[in-house]
């Protein structure tokens, strides 16, 4: 069976955020999907990981919750996938790619609203299959 590639995982992402209500969708319009192989040093750093197979996902921005009027953000924010650690996942777990993406997509949404993990839980809920 063949790999999901790149493009398959970013196309994936931005179907689970077009899924979302529209008072989430709408401030989510900024948000950049990437896709990687593997997460960088520095980001394995800045989540306190050291194993490259243990990131899945990353939100690198600042939260809705912690911007002010005077934050002058030059960079958008941008949630990475990582390819490599998502696919073993799915190799050891048997989770489906659709439900794998969906799952780490809206959690590092809800860190772009500052949400909780619950809150987090309750909007994978809302967003349905």
């Amino acid at each position: 069976m063949r790999e999901p590639d790149s493009a398959e995982f970013a196309n994936a992402a931005r179907a689970v955020l077009a899924s979302l209500p529209r008072a989430l969708r709408v401030p989510l319009a900024e948000v950049v999907i990437r896709v990687e192989e593997f997460a960088t040093p520095e980001q394995l750093a800045a989540v306190g990981l050291q194993d490259r197979w243990e990131l899945t996902g990353l939100y690198e921005g600042v939260a809705l919750t912690e911007r002010s009027q005077w934050d002058a953000e030059s960079l958008p924010p941008v949630i990475t996938l990582f390819r490599q650690p998502l696919l073993a996942e799915m190799r050891e777990t048997g989770v489906s790619f659709a439900a794998l993406v969906r799952h780490v997509v809206i959690h590092e949404a809800g860190h772009h609203f500052g949400f909780s993990d619950d809150d987090m839980a309750a909007l994978e809920d809302a967003a349905g299959d």
